[in-house]
């Protein structure tokens, strides 16, 4: 679906898995876990931490990624996360900003909010579907409309500029890619 409709294929999104993955990982809105489970940790056993706000989905993603011990937190991205444990080296935000509310910029709290879950010269990285700057095919513009309207997105004022705008804010480094109507992204402290 990735390649097709939003021309933004998922071997690319597991790149950005395997470039800033790290021993000490936080993965939130992990959906199944899919990525967590193709990408290559840099060592057998890390530390690995899911939070999504849906049970279903952390019951998937625990069986699926059981070989790793996940600890596991139903919890809600829009307010501060209450982990235990010290902070993370990489913090995962695959496909997560185009569902939240809000515009990019109001959705740039919660990079800061992450960043202080991150150790220094941490990683946070994600993938997004972005509504404006990038090119949109016939069939990304009909679903953009659909999933906007029905709530499954809140993606229509979410741009590239804002984007690059709330990780320059908020880290000392950070990259956008553009592949089709997505964006790749990473901001590290």
């Amino acid at each position: 679906m990735s390649r097709l409709i939003w021309n933004c294929p998922s071997d690319n999104v597991l790149e950005l898995y395997n470039q800033h993955v790290s021993a000490n990982h936080l993965d939130i809105g992990v959906g199944t876990g899919y990525f967590l489970d193709r990408c290559t940790f840099p060592v057998p056993n890390p530390r690995l931490v899911l939070v999504d706000l849906k049970h279903n989905s952390l019951t998937i993603a625990r069986k699926k990624l059981a070989r790793y011990s996940p600890l596991t937190y139903c919890q809600n991205a829009l307010e501060p996360l209450e982990i235990d444990g010290p902070p993370f080296d990489s913090i995962g935000i695959n496909y997560l900003l185009h569902c939240l509310p809000f515009t990019m910029q109001a959705k740039g709290i919660i990079l800061k909010d992450l960043r202080a879950l991150l150790n220094p010269g941490g990683v946070l990285f994600g993938t997004t579907f972005l509504y404006g700057g990038v090119k949109r095919s016939l069939l990304a513009t009909s679903f953009f409309y659909w999933c906007n309207l029905l709530g499954i997105m809140t993606n229509k004022q979410d741009d590239v500029e804002g984007l690059k705008q709330s990780l320059a804010r908020h880290f000392t480094e950070s990259n956008v890619e553009i592949v089709g109507c997505g964006a790749l992204f990473w901001g590290r402290l």
